[in-house]
């Protein structure tokens, strides 16, 4: 895996860098409700030197009834100011979630216009079985001034998507499993339709990450979404339940060197709750 500072970085990229002046740490875990685990009280039992705890719950849209939509670029400035973490910072998101979280934090940065941002490749979980060093300190943390010019091209709405469903001329490509996907498996989300919306792909999230939690190289990467019957010379418009594993899906892209990709943020917690908006169901 090449370390990219703008994308992802390894454990050995981290450890070297532990302790640059300019270097701010993000842990960025989030799960499922029904996994059960308090993703904050995990980071206060141990996390990695001088990481800060982003609460993608919180750091949020509050005036949406959809969960963890995109924060407005001024709560996003305030919170993250608080943090102690702005303009000349190169930050390094990682998660210990099956959900890959991290990538969703990765996301939000670029979409304020910060691209020195990377996803530590394997998160908490491979930093800890290396043996690598944890604290359950809270970092001291300065006020450190931050500028965002949002990115409206990369996230998108339920009416863009739509309009793109319609016309064909976006590839929207789906994170959640192959079973949601089809429809078969009624969704986490009590209220929302089963199946996917017309003309979408599947990719599962899975798909993209080795067993221990790394994401596969480019070559495979690319496998994953062609095998799926992804054109990837068409803009990608990457969707999942609530804009979680979307962001693995923008993660991957980003790393094939694809740039005209955007993320529908409201995902399946929004589409399937509209009873006006069709709906497909079986393979793609």
């Amino acid at each position: 895996m090449t370390d990219d500072p703008k994308t992802l970085v390894s454990t050995e990229w981290l450890a070297a860098h532990l302790d640059d002046p300019d270097l701010r740490i993000i842990d960025a875990s989030w799960h499922m409700p029904a996994a059960g685990r308090d993703a904050r009280a995990e980071y206060e039992a141990a996390h990695i030197p001088g990481a800060r705890f982003f609460d993608i719950d919180a750091i949020a849209d509050s005036r949406s009834p959809l969960p963890h939509m995109a924060p407005p670029p001024e709560l996003f400035i305030s919170r993250l100011r608080a943090m102690g973490i702005g303009d000349g910072h190169q930050v390094v998101v990682y998660d210990n979630s099956d959900t890959h979280s991290a990538a969703r934090v990765w996301w939000t940065f670029r979409l304020m216009g910060k691209t020195d941002v990377a996803m530590l490749d394997g998160g908490f979980a491979k930093w800890q079985a290396e043996g690598r060093p944890v604290e359950d300190m809270p970092p001291i943390t300065r006020d450190r001034h931050m500028t965002v010019q949002r990115q409206a091209a990369l996230v998108r709405d339920v009416t863009q998507v739509a309009a793109a469903a319609k016309l064909g001329d976006h590839q929207i490509v789906d994170a959640r499993s192959a079973a949601r996907f089809r429809g078969d498996e009624p969704e986490p989300r009590p209220g929302l339709r089963s199946g996917h919306i017309p003309g979408a792909r599947n990719v599962p999230v899975g798909r993209l990450y080795n067993p221990d939690g790394t994401m596969k190289p480019v070559e495979e990467l690319r496998a994953a979404f062609e095998s799926a019957g992804v054109n990837l010379s068409r803009p990608v418009i990457t969707t999942c339940g609530s804009g979680i594993t979307a962001a693995s899906l923008a993660l991957a892209l980003e790393r094939l060197g694809k740039r005209d990709w955007s993320l529908y943020d409201g995902s399946w917690t929004e589409w399937g709750s509209y009873p006006d908006l069709k709906i497909a169901t079986g393979d793609a």
